[in-house]
C-alpha cells in the first residue's frame, strides 16, 4: 500500500469515539443503536474483507426463532428459563427488522415454518402432543399467540415429502434476502455518519490514555506488471496503521478469539446448495428437521438446503469457509430421498459460512474491560439475535 496522505490520516484514519470490529450484522446493528442513543458520535467500523465473511450474508435466509424439537431440546440441556430468554429475544429481534425495513426492501415473506418428523424417529403421538402443548403455553407470553407450533401432518402428501410422519407447523416464522437486509443496514448507518472501511483487519490493540491504540493492516491491491527495472513502492510489504479510538466493540462473532482468546467461542461450518428452478414445487416456506440442524426453504422456485454438520461436528468446527463432500453429499442424499423425491433438478450452487457456537447458546454480550466490548456468539440465529444483541451492547457503552 502507498504511504498515507495527510488528508486520509486526518479523515479515514483519524481518532474515533468508537471503533466496531467487524460489518457483519451485530457490527451494522450496534452502529446503528449506538447513533440512535449518540448521534454526535464519531464511528468507524473496520471490515478484513470485501463484504462481511463470517455468516451475515451466507446463511440460509431464515426469519426463525427455533423449530419445536429444538426448543425441547434446549430446554433439556439449557433449562427452560434459558430457553423461553433466548426466543424471546430472536423473536423480538425479528419484530425489530420488520419495523425498521419494509418487506420488500429485505424480501421478506412470512410463508410460515415446518417441522419434519421421520418416521424412522419412531415419536409418541401423545408426548409430541404434550411437548407441543407446553411449548405453546410457554410461549405465549412472548408472542401473544396461544397456539404457534401444531400438527399438519395433512400437508406432508401435499408437499411431496417422503419417510416423514409428522408436520409441525409454525405460522409465525418467514424468511428474508440476507445479502438485501446487509445492505439495507449498511446504507442506513452510512447515511447516519458512520464509516466502514473494508479490507484492513486489526492485527493487535493495547490500551493507552483514554482509549486503545489499535493496529490495522489493510489488503494492498494487486499491482500491474512492470516489465523491468526495481519493484514499485507500492510492492514493499503492507505497513501497519494505527488508529486510535477511545471504545473498541468486537463484533466478529466466530473469529472473535483472534481479538479476545478468552472468550468461550467456537467456529462451526454451515454448508448449503441451491438447486435449479423446479416446475411446480409443491411446497413455499422455511422447513426444519433433527433439531434444526437441518433446514431448507423456497427461494422462489429453486430450494435452498443448508446444515447436516451434525454428521461430522469435529470436521464442521474450523475457519475454512469450503464446502466437502462428507456434508454436501448427506445434504444431496436428504434432498433426494425426503424433499424432492422423483423430481428432476440440478445443483446449481454451493456455498458454506462459519458460524460461532459455544458452550452456551446465549450470546456474549458484555465488557471486557473498561474501553473493550464485545458482542458476539450468535450460535447460528444471527438474522434474529443481531438486533437486540446490538441494541444491549449499545447500552452498555458510554
Amino acid at each position: 500500500m502507498a504511504d498515507l496522505s495527510v488528508w486520509e490520516k486526518e479523515s479515514y484514519f483519524a481518532p474515533r469515539d468508537i471503533v466496531i470490529a467487524g460489518s457483519g450484522l451485530v457490527g451494522l446493528w450496534s452502529a446503528y443503536f449506538l447513533k440512535k442513543r449518540h448521534p454526535a458520535l464519531s464511528i468507524a467500523i473496520l471490515e478484513r474483507g470485501i463484504i462481511p465473511s463470517g455468516a451475515s450474508t451466507r446463511n440460509a435466509g431464515f426469519a426463525c426463532f427455533g423449530s419445536a424439537t429444538e426448543l425441547i431440546a434446549d430446554t433439556m440441556n439449557l433449562g427452560e428459563d434459558p430457553m423461553l430468554e433466548l426466543v424471546e429475544m430472536r423473536y423480538k429481534g425479528l419484530k425489530k427488522i420488520r419495523k425498521i425495513f419494509g418487506a420488500k426492501t429485505i424480501a421478506y415473506e412470512k410463508q410460515g415454518g415446518y417441522e419434519l418428523i421421520a418416521e424412522e424417529q419412531g415419536t409418541d403421538m401423545d408426548i409430541l402432543r404434550g411437548n407441543i402443548d407446553r411449548l405453546n403455553r410457554k410461549l405465549k407470553k412472548i408472542t401473544g399467540h396461544a397456539k404457534i407450533f401444531r400438527l399438519h401432518d395433512d400437508k406432508i402428501k401435499e408437499f411431496g415429502f417422503a419417510g416423514i410422519r409428522h408436520l409441525i407447523e409454525n405460522p409465525l416464522e418467514g424468511q428474508l434476502h440476507s445479502g438485501q437486509l446487509s445492505l439495507a443496514l449498511l446504507k442506513e448507518v452510512q447515511s447516519m455518519g458512520v464509516l466502514v472501511l473494508n479490507n484492513i483487519s486489526i492485527d493487535h490493540f493495547e490500551k493507552v490514555a483514554d482509549g486503545i491504540l489499535l493496529q490495522t493492516t489493510p489488503s494492498a491491491a494487486p499491482s500491474a506488471p512492470v516489465p523491468s527495472g526495481p519493484p514499485p513502492r507500492d510492492q514493499r510489504p503492507t505497513q501497519t496503521i494505527p488508529l486510535f479510538a477511545h471504545q473498541l466493540l468486537v463484533c466478529t462473532n466466530a473469529f472473535a478469539r483472534q481479538l479476545l482468546p478468552d472468550l468461550d467461542i467456537r467456529p462451526a461450518r454451515g454448508q448449503v446448495l441451491l438447486t435449479s428452478p423446479i416446475s411446480n414445487l409443491p411446497f413455499k416456506g422455511a422447513f426444519h428437521f433433527d433439531e434444526g440442524y437441518y433446514y431448507f426453504r423456497n427461494l422462489g422456485d429453486r430450494v435452498l438446503l443448508g446444515g447436516a454438520r451434525n454428521k461430522d461436528f469435529e470436521a464442521e468446527q474450523t475457519f475454512e469457509p469450503v464446502t466437502t463432500d462428507t456434508i454436501q453429499q448427506e445434504l444431496e442424499r436428504f434432498l433426494q430421498e425426503t424433499i424432492l423425491p422423483g423430481q428432476t433438478y440440478a445443483i446449481e450452487q454451493r456455498w458454506s459460512g462459519i458460524m460461532g457456537m459455544g458452550t452456551e447458546k446465549m450470546p456474549i454480550i458484555k465488557a471486557v474491560d473498561d474501553n473493550l466490548f464485545c458482542a458476539v456468539r450468535m450460535s447460528g440465529m444471527g438474522v434474529a439475535l443481531a438486533p437486540v444483541t446490538a441494541e444491549k451492547v449499545a447500552a452498555l457503552m458510554r
